[in-house]
């Protein structure tokens, strides 16, 4: 029997929320690129924790004004509180996961904080210049405010979803098993986040990758499940194969719900275990960690480089005709195109359909500016405005050619996998020295190794690391023409 959706009043509150939700659908890929939703999440956590410090002192003192000290431990208390959220998942995407689950981590990342709070004061000697009651009120009031947040944003997805909005789509692919079974008959899958779009029966042949390729290809779904047994493990390598062109996320969902799994990493998905093989790792903490890197490092370089940039755009105008950047379609995250920005280095000329012909050393279609741009990097300073739009970051894999991507994708395996995260000014196979013209197979493949590493080991300190190298050996370099 189809569920329906439960018709809304259309002044009732979900209701308003709704309309404006329909009405901003189209933008949400753009915004979310910009501005990550755990990112404002994580300020709104602060400043309930911030409120919860004002109301305790009101009713420990009668009073909203607080005391310096006061101010200073309610801070503390907000970054304290916030860096407990954060390790402990809460800001990573909460799609499939139950409302008790979603709680329970909550009140373990206070309880976490409280103590952290409480250790902090033991150690640095400060527990008797506080009130224990303000203490106390301030950790009671603000966890309930922070579980009636995450209830009020429970029942308003749920809304969202029973009126067919906020979903992700799904493939399934199964042979006959139980979990495509509860998939499939589980009225609850949307509340979760998910609908079914179709499901296939898996066929070990060519011809049915294909066609699985084709329905992904048609259907646009945003997740494929693999709920197949274990004995069908083997594969998993040619449906992966299969797909190493398309940048969906891809989930196995074997039936070992009793077996207990060691080190690990599983998703726990609308109640089953999820092996995730090929999904994005910037989400949660790290997504916020690499927007906040590129808005501030990406801002400050900006302000630096603005009087660089007029006297080279300057430079271009006077020595050759035509446009100042240079405007180019590329493939962001998950397979997005959009436009990079350099200084143009080269006279204006027509390519043709479909080819891009790569720079060579003495390329007579390289102007005398040009040259001097390309060899110091210098025709790369634009993308910084890419970054700031959220287009691209500061250190990621370089953005290739849209025609490079359709003739290495087919040899070079796993290429595509380079689009899981956004494109960089400068990257880790860069400052390897795989940077410049990949004439051979051999660089590219060497290149998208150098990519691939980086994305399994990203971090902070791998990203400044890769920035500071940029700066001594990255910006002038013997490959660059």
């Amino acid at each position: 029997m189809q569920r329906v959706a439960p018709k809304l009043n259309n002044y009732s509150l979900f209701g308003v929320i709704i309309k404006a939700m329909q009405v901003i659908r189209r933008y949400q890929p753009t915004f979310a690129e910009r501005y990550p939703v755990p990112l404002f999440v994580a300020l709104l956590d602060m400043t309930i924790v911030f409120l919860g410090g004002l109301l305790a002192h009101l009713y420990r003192f009668g009073t909203f004004e607080l005391l310096e000290r006061y101010s200073t431990a309610t801070l503390v208390s907000s970054v304290v509180v916030v860096l407990c959220l954060s390790l402990g998942g809460v800001y990573g995407s909460q799609r499939g996961h139950s409302l008790g689950r979603q709680l329970s981590i909550v009140v373990v990342c206070w309880l976490a904080a409280a103590g952290t709070l409480l250790s902090i004061s033991f150690f640095l000697k400060l527990s008797e210049s506080y009130s224990r009651i303000w203490f106390t009120a301030m950790l009671i009031i603000g966890g309930s405010l922070c579980l009636l947040l995450r209830l009020t944003f429970y029942i308003l997805l749920r809304n969202l979803r029973a009126s067919g909005m906020n979903l992700k789509s799904v493939l399934l692919v199964d042979s006959g098993e139980g979990s495509t079974n509860q998939l499939s008959n589980g009225q609850a899958l949307a509340e979760y986040g998910f609908k079914v779009s179709s499901s296939l029966t898996f066929n070990p042949s060519e011809n049915w990758l294909e066609y699985l390729v084709s329905k992904v290809d048609e259907e646009r779904v945003h997740e494929i499940w693999l709920c197949l047994p274990l004995s069908e493990g083997g594969a998993i390598k040619s449906i992966l194969y299969a797909l190493r062109h398309h940048t969906v996320a891809v989930r196995f969902i074997p039936d070992w719900g009793d077996i207990r799994l060691l080190n690990h990493r599983v998703s726990h998905i609308a109640g089953l275990y999820s092996l995730d093989l090929s999904c994005s790792p910037m989400d949660g903490p790290a997504r916020i960690i690499k927007r906040v890197e590129d808005l501030m490092i990406g801002g400050a370089i900006t302000l630096l480089i603005l009087p660089v940039c007029v006297i080279i755009a300057l430079m271009i105008k006077l020595t050759s005709p035509g446009p100042i950047l240079f405007k180019q379609l590329r493939m962001g995250i998950n397979g997005k195109h959009f436009k990079v920005y350099k200084f143009r280095s080269m006279v204006v000329h027509a390519e043709h359909t479909g080819k891009v012909t790569q720079a060579t050393r003495n390329d007579t279609r390289v102007t005398r500016i040009g040259a001097f741009l390309r060899r110091t990097s210098l025709d790369e300073l634009p993308q910084f405005f890419n970054v700031l739009q959220g287009r691209m970051s500061i250190v990621g894999p370089r953005p290739h050619a849209l025609a490079h991507n359709e003739y290495y994708k087919d040899l070079v395996e796993s290429y595509m996998q380079r689009h899981k995260v956004k494109p960089g000014i400068t990257g880790w196979a860069q400052v390897s020295g795989y940077r410049g013209e990949t004439d051979t197979l051999e660089k590219m493949q060497k290149r998208v190794e150098f990519d691939l590493w980086y994305i399994d080991n990203w971090s902070l300190g791998l990203d400044l690391k890769i920035i500071f190298l940029t700066v001594f050996k990255g910006f002038i370099n013997k490959n660059a023409f």
